[in-house]
């Protein structure tokens, strides 16, 4: 990232707002030394709770937030305290939780890193993918019990990747990733979006179809819609009763896009496998069977950014930081507009 250092008059007058161990975790020292040179920084502690005292004083001063997970909601009241607030810069990905109508209607400029965490879960998406296709995990707990390898000859249609048939549900940031990262393999990619026509989906290099389509055609269906009020539900148990024999069904969305019951029950049919690095609620109870069901692989919820991954989101939204105090706006603006079809 190219640094830049706005004059003294432009320089913004800036706070962090998220819980001190998100900040910890996403900030290390050389980012709090890009911010410095583009901001004011509110010295630290970061701002997690909008109604003591010191957050008041800062928020009465602030041009800009840099927010991250477990950051207040921004509502009118706070914002009454916050004359001068004029962007939220969010290091991490969904805004809903803490940009509220009261930031809109005030005209406050908004952008996310949602675009930099798309990128591990995409990769993690991938390699689950891959995985499922040569039936990796299977063969290791078979190898693991015979202590001897299989007929790796015997015909076998049902494993391997090559020209298997991938449903991508919502070409969302993340679905639209995931596209990218299976362009250079044999696989053939299915497209469900409402909001998606036939000429984009030749740009993207896929074949858009129905959402019943998606599911009966698919070998590999990978959810990523945001979980919406009109999503909440989307895979239903008519859509996994139709999936193939032995497909597999990826979740790196929201547990609650999918009917958990319907796809417990495939699952500990036989009929279906599945991925589900998110489920409803998170985590299971521990007396949920999908804990023990061999064909189920169960996640922490980690595909997003972790360790390493987590400077990607501060590098974004420096950039956007840097952007902005140079009178540049946002590269990855969230609009009020798009709410309806972001996480």
């Amino acid at each position: 990232m190219t640094e830049h250092t706005p004059g003294p008059a432009l320089r913004p007058r800036a706070a962090l707002a998220m819980r001190s161990d998100v900040a910890s975790a996403v900030l290390d020292a050389g980012s709090h030394a890009v911010l410095a040179t583009l901001c004011d920084p509110t010295p630290l502690p970061v701002l997690d709770d909008f109604s003591t005292p010191r957050a008041r004083a800062v928020l009465a001063d602030v041009d800009l937030l840099v927010t991250g997970w477990g950051c207040p909601p921004l509502d009118a009241e706070v914002l009454r305290a916050a004359p001068r607030l004029r962007a939220v810069v969010h290091a991490a990905g969904s805004v809903r939780a803490h940009v509220t109508d009261a930031c809109w209607e005030r005209g406050i400029e908004v952008s996310s890193a949602a675009a930099a965490n798309a990128v591990p879960v995409a990769e993690y998406t991938l390699a689950m993918i891959l995985l499922t296709g040569k039936r990796v995990l299977e063969s290791a707990r078979d190898y693991r019990t015979a202590r001897a390898r299989s007929d790796w000859l015997r015909p076998d249609p049902s494993t391997g990747n090559h020209r298997r048939t991938v449903g991508i549900l919502s070409a969302s940031l993340t679905g639209r990733r995931v596209i990218e990262l299976l362009r250079p393999h044999d696989i053939d990619v299915l497209l469900h979006d409402p909001y998606v026509d036939d000429r984009d989906a030749a740009g993207l290099g896929v074949h858009r179809v129905e959402l019943a389509e998606l599911f009966r055609h698919s070998d590999t269906v990978s959810v990523h819609t945001p979980l919406l009020p009109g999503t909440r539900g989307l895979v239903g148990r008519e859509l996994i009763d139709s999936m193939r024999p032995g497909a597999v069904l990826v979740n790196t969305a929201r547990g609650a896009v999918v009917d958990q019951d319907a796809l417990t029950d495939a699952a500990l049919a036989g009929r279906i496998r599945a991925v589900l690095d998110v489920t409803e609620p998170e985590v299971l109870p521990p007396e949920h069977p999908l804990w023990s069901c061999e064909n189920v692989l169960l996640t922490p919820h980690l595909a997003g950014s972790q360790g390493n991954e987590l400077r990607r989101l501060a590098d974004l939204a420096l950039a956007e930081i840097a952007r902005w105090a140079a009178g540049d706006g946002f590269l990855h603006p969230v609009r009020r507009e798009r709410l309806a079809f972001l996480a």
